[in-house]
């Protein structure tokens, strides 16, 4: 429970002598006193402050109370004052949250954004140089800041990656052939960012090919979703960093330069000076694959070194082993559509203008070329549903089959390349943006209705 402050208790007091056992209608000042004390005051006086709340039937207090939920353990009165305010059965805190976003409606009392950033000022003042002051302020925040959630850790607590050291390929004798990394080919550059190191800090800062590019990993959601990081008008790239918070059990980033806060999923600022910058980060392409096959097709490779700078455990298998062997999410997070794939199966997606699609990665198991469109755009894919390798180009008129190793059409065999296909007589198809995640995340996070691939 988070420590009592004396003056909510005092005015706890007062209040609960001089408000009738009629409840009467409170002031909006009485009502932030007794959402003060139901927070942070100990049992006796958080019930009583609790019962007063309750007593107004207003669901406008909800919010406050989820937020004390959370703190107090899943305290039974606290589940059964949000049920009755809500008319639904809450059992604990994530069903709590889920009803919350379900109900976008319910605007909070005024007193929830005070209460909040306090509880947020406690865990670690930095937070507030995300959301302090009128930052957090409902007209400010292109999500809600209810459903922003504290992920267990502080500003930068899962540290990120600038400029890291890289080795050659021969010199990377602790990877194992299965492990995935990130591959990643900028004009030449090759890199590869193994992802039993990335899974303990979520993202790295770097120059690629003479591109200042971001690689942005929610181990919650399953993304690694590499972003271009030089803006327009400004004269340094922007550097990105872990919040500490959650939306929707999604990592929320954060710009050095601004502090402000961006959804890592849509590339886009969600508080801060650039929340009204009509800015998103451009996506560049990136692959997830075994060690061997991004050795293999690319020899001169960078890749990782384990003198990173921070102590971490990166052995194989070893970040995240329960979450990515469980079913569950670890956040709460509404999922629409279970109907043809689970929350976290994982799917590869492409957005394109005004159009999105998905692909489940069981889609390559057998056929490993797909010839689809997203919108008007026609794409083809290449796949490994077993090393949840996927690679998209755009095919234009071509029809293609075979494999990534044997690429054909009826006018001839092509090549995969990270940059491109390359065919007969020097003809070229160019790599399309696309990324993996679970299932939950894309059919979630994207704000427009995506298609989903269907054999």
């Amino acid at each position: 429970m988070i420590q009592p402050l004396a003056s909510a208790m005092i005015l706890c007091a007062t209040l609960l002598a001089a408000v009738p056992a009629i409840a009467e209608p409170m002031s909006d000042e009485e009502v932030s006193e007794f959402s003060r004390a139901a927070t942070f005051a100990p049992p006796d006086y958080a019930y009583k402050a609790l019962e007063r709340l309750v007593s107004r039937e207003n669901p406008d207090i909800v919010a406050t109370l989820i937020l004390a939920l959370r703190y107090r353990s899943n305290d039974p009165k606290f589940q059964d004052a949000i049920s009755a305010l809500t008319g639904e059965a809450v059992s604990d805190w994530n069903s709590a949250m889920l009803w919350q976003e379900a109900h976008p409606e319910v605007v909070p009392h005024a007193s929830y954004r005070p209460i909040k950033l306090d509880i947020f000022e406690r865990i670690d003042p930095n937070f507030l140089r995300f959301l302090g002051k009128d930052l957090a302020r409902r007209e400010n925040l292109k999500i809600r800041l209810e459903e922003i959630t504290w992920g267990g850790v502080r500003v930068d607590g899962i540290p990120s990656l600038d400029n890291p050291k890289l080795i050659e390929a021969d010199e990377a004798d602790y990877l194992l052939d299965d492990d995935l990394v990130f591959g990643v080919d900028i004009n030449g550059d090759r890199r590869a960012y193994p992802l039993r190191i990335m899974g303990w800090h979520e993202m790295f800062n770097e120059t690629i090919g003479g591109v200042p590019v971001a690689l942005a990993y929610c181990t919650l959601c399953g993304a690694g979703i590499l972003f271009e990081t030089q803006l327009e008008g400004r004269v340094e790239p922007l550097i990105f960093g872990s919040s500490g918070f959650l939306y929707r059990s999604n990592k929320l980033m954060f710009d050095r330069a601004t502090h402000s806060l961006w959804n890592q999923f849509t590339g886009e600022p969600v508080s801060g000076p650039l929340v009204n910058a009509g800015i998103k980060l451009k996506i560049r392409p990136v692959v997830t694959t075994t060690w061997a096959r991004w050795k293999k097709r690319n020899p001169d490779t960078k890749v990782l070194s384990l003198e990173t700078g921070h102590r971490r455990d990166y052995g194989a298998g070893v970040v995240y082993r329960d979450y990515f062997a469980s079913p569950n999410l670890m956040f709460p997070a509404i999922v629409r559509n279970e109907q043809q794939v689970k929350r976290k199966d994982r799917v590869f997606g492409i957005r394109d203008v005004a159009a999105a699609k998905a692909w489940p990665i069981e889609a390559f198991r057998d056929n490993k070329v797909i010839n689809d469109a997203v919108g008007t755009r026609n794409i083809v894919l290449i796949g490994d549903a077993a090393t949840r390798t996927v690679r998209a180009y755009d095919r234009k008129d071509h029809t293609f089959r075979g494999s990534e190793a044997e690429l054909t059409t009826d006018k001839g065999d092509w090549s995969v390349t990270e940059a491109a296909l390359l065919g007969p007589n020097g003809q070229k198809l160019a790599r399309v943006p696309g990324h993996l995640s679970y299932w939950f995340a894309w059919d979630g996070y994207l704000g427009v209705k995506s298609e989903l691939y269907s054999e």
